[in-house]
């Protein structure tokens, strides 16, 4: 039997949706699936994860105060040859991209990142290569095996089981090199870009980043996300956190809304697998009006507001 290990991510004490896609990625006959938890609050997520098919979660505590990388991945890394784990799977999250190289390289295990699918069976995983263009099929040998899987590639699967919680305490040494000094925050809140169903995206049409108010408004009333190409970003009218494109975030909502964006091909790559594209702009010849869904040919300024009164009026 194969056991694979899940690392569950939270944010407000809940976890995060796009863990439920990861475990039904990682469903399949003789298959343990076994959630790692570090320093997280596990009581809070058992229903919800016996729901999708967890049989195990393992409650990892290392004691350490904060946030650190370092400690944490040392802690997995004991967790997974304490419980015979073989492969990993966690998020190309923030937190994945943290975590997951650490312990691939602690574990001298290959190591795939934004993975859009995985084959347990046979190792052997698919990633976007050249902007989109192609997809690579990567074939992984060895004793352990590391995966990143991009959120909401795979939709989640009622899996109910039921699952126990076992305790793992970890003690980091006491003289480790790493240490965090401080940490920022750029102050955004609402759910995260690459982990939205919906994503509300401006470019160059926008004009200035006190425009993004409007996307804003329009994203509070149905829990969306907001994007931006790089243009914006570079602008300095948004921060890069929310760049889309090859050298941003890629993401994959059920539905991603262009304004004022003119469709590169660098930012394509970020959004061309979402569920229903739709663009907003005034030149009807704009590259995104030729790779969407659904387009508007119009001023983005008489749209937005009008959107954002059909929105307000649902929650009304």
């Amino acid at each position: 039997m194969q056991t694979i290990g899940l690392l569950v991510e939270f944010k407000d004490g809940k976890v995060k949706a796009a863990v439920f896609g990861m475990a039904a990625a990682a469903t399949g006959t003789d298959r343990q699936l076994v959630a790692l938890a570090v320093d997280a609050p596990v009581a809070e997520a058992k229903a919800p994860l016996e729901a999708c098919g967890i049989t195990r979660i393992v409650d990892i505590r290392t004691g350490a105060t904060g946030w650190n990388p370092a400690v944490q991945a040392e802690a997995l890394t004991a967790a997974m040859q304490q419980f015979d784990i073989t492969d990993l799977i966690g998020l190309t999250s923030p937190t994945g991209r943290e975590l997951l190289p650490r312990v691939a390289a602690r574990l001298d295990a290959p190591l795939i990142m934004d993975c859009i699918a995985i084959d347990l069976d046979k190792r052997r995983v698919q990633t976007t290569q050249y902007s989109g263009k192609a997809i690579a099929s990567i074939a992984l040998t060895g004793d352990r095996f590391i995966y990143g899987l991009r959120a909401n590639v795979v939709l989640p699967q009622e899996n109910p089981t039921q699952a126990e919680v076992v305790e793992f305490s970890f003690k980091p040494e006491q003289d480790a090199a790493y240490q965090v000094i401080e940490t920022r925050c750029d102050g955004s809140s609402g759910p995260q870009l690459a982990e939205s169903d919906v994503i509300f995206s401006g470019g160059r049409g926008m004009k200035n980043g006190e425009n993004f108010k409007l996307l804003f408004d329009c994203a509070r009333h149905i829990d969306a996300a907001v994007g931006a190409s790089r243009v914006a970003v570079d602008n300095g009218w948004v921060p890069y956190a929310m760049q889309v494109g090859q050298t941003g975030v890629k993401v994959n909502p059920k539905v991603y809304l262009a304004f004022g964006i003119s469709g590169s091909v660098q930012h394509y790559a970020g959004m061309k697998s979402a569920g229903t594209i739709i663009a907003v702009n005034s030149d009807e010849n704009a590259a995104i009006m030729a790779n969407c869904d659904y387009y508007a040919t119009g001023d983005l300024f008489d749209i937005l507001p009008e959107l954002e009164k059909a929105l307000a009026a649902l929650n009304s």
